[in-house]
């Protein structure tokens, strides 16, 4: 049974892919939901009428398609293929779930566009997600023409992406700007970093951050983590969520985030890694690629003994400066496959300021930051008591208060996640 794309509002604690673009997908094109459903969902948010809110384009989507979606797909098979799932695929074919749902957030945030630009009434009842309008078959020429130059210039890498010319606009600029010419120019920093001359070395840099949250031996023995607190998404009307987080040294992580349409769970077991969510185009998805091993660094970074063994491959780039405080810039991954991450570590203090990690896509790199800070100590070891989380199409602002060191944790808690049903739209009949 394959499914049609509806937009609503979607966020995740922990991982990108289950909410890149705000789109939730309903089977069989479109649906409805009963009046009592809506009216669950105005007191539960204190909201009227048939729609809620989208984040960054700020259209409008109707609240129960996604759970009917997540009540009729079935659980998840393996690492469904894009055309086993949604309906006419005809240029991102052969590739899975999660990497086509962060293609779509990919193209959003290269041309600023949502939804409704390219599927013709997107966020109401009848819309037909399926169709071909024109701004939806441009877009499939635009990214044939992409996977050409590609092809013939550059042996296949993804060296131009939509990202190359739009850069937020829906028409590349063609014209130099004066303006651009005569201030004082953005420098950016290429995706893949090589060693800086006169930089210190990878392991002085992860050297003085192990210093810095307590010495090696305490965070070695660090073993496990249960923290608890709230989270606020972006575009999520202020709504506050309870957050459980659970993690172990040996490499499993789970997030868990309570909300009013239901929860929502990432988990990463060590070696295989799902989202469930109320609105994810099939009930548990798995993660893969670039996705996958993005929540394995997740995962290790929650325990600073373990980042030297991330990757084999860590250099230091140039210095650079965030909120007016140096920083010392170090990566690891080769860009080519899998996750490629950054650190950003507070040259005075040697903590772990930010973390930015690019996934591989069919259509470019896929980024997503966090940003960590109120560092205190834990079992001797210091750790970040707040984050923002930010992707493509959002931001999720956590505040833990309380995070509890070497606890046994129920394994569980690192099982593949049950479904998710929306708590305010009733299943099917």
């Amino acid at each position: 049974m394959k499914l049609g794309l509806r937009p609503i509002f979607l966020a995740t604690a922990g991982t990108m892919v289950a909410s890149l673009i705000g789109i939730a997908w309903a089977v069989g094109g479109p649906q409805s939901a009963s009046p009592s459903s809506l009216d669950a969902l105005t007191r539960s948010t204190g909201q009227t009428g048939l729609a809620v809110a989208v984040p960054l384009c700020g259209a409008e989507a109707y609240p129960g398609a996604a759970a009917q979606a997540g009540g009729q797909a079935g659980p998840a098979q393996g690492s469904q293929m894009s055309e086993d799932v949604f309906e006419n695929i005809q240029v991102l074919r052969g590739i899975p779930v999660d990497e086509f749902m962060g293609t779509m957030g990919l193209y959003s945030a290269a041309l600023t566009f949502c939804c409704s630009t390219c599927h013709i009434g997107a966020g109401f009842v009848n819309t037909d997600w399926a169709a071909d309008s024109p701004r939806k078959q441009r877009a499939r020429q635009m990214q044939l023409m992409v996977n050409t130059i590609n092809s013939q210039n550059f042996g296949g890498r993804q060296v131009v992406t939509c990202w190359t010319c739009h850069r937020g606009g829906e028409s590349p600029a063609t014209t130099v700007a004066m303006a651009d010419i005569y201030t004082e120019p953005v420098l950016k920093d290429p995706d893949v970093l090589g060693q800086a001359d006169f930089s210190p070395p990878a392991d002085e840099v992860l050297d003085k951050y192990l210093e810095a949250v307590g010495g090696a031996e305490r965070a070695a023995a660090l073993t496990s983590i249960v923290a608890t607190g709230t989270s606020v998404a972006f575009a999520s009307h202020d709504e506050t969520r309870q957050v459980e987080i659970f993690a172990q040294a040996s490499g499993e992580r789970t997030v868990l985030s309570h909300t009013i349409r239901g929860d929502f769970t990432t988990t990463y077991d060590g070696s295989a890694g799902w989202t469930a969510t109320p609105f994810t185009p099939v009930p548990v998805m798995e993660l893969t690629g670039g996705e996958l091993d993005g929540a394995r660094v997740d995962a290790g970074l929650a325990f600073p003994a373990r980042i030297k063994g991330l990757f084999s491959d860590w250099r230091v780039g140039y210095a650079d400066v965030i909120d007016d405080r140096l920083v010392q810039v170090v990566q690891g991954g080769s860009g080519t496959e899998g996750a490629l991450v950054t650190l950003y570590f507070d040259d005075e203090t040697g903590l772990l300021t930010r973390m930015v990690r690019q996934s591989p896509s069919a259509v470019g790199r896929n980024p997503s930051q966090y940003d960590y800070s109120d560092y205190r100590e834990v079992a001797g070891v210091m750790m970040p008591f707040d984050w923002v989380f930010s992707w493509v199409s959002g931001r999720d602002v956590f505040e833990m208060s309380e995070i509890q060191p070497n606890v046994q944790i129920d394994p569980d808690r690192f099982a593949m996640p049950a479904p998710t049903t929306d708590s305010l739209i009733p299943e099917p009949q």
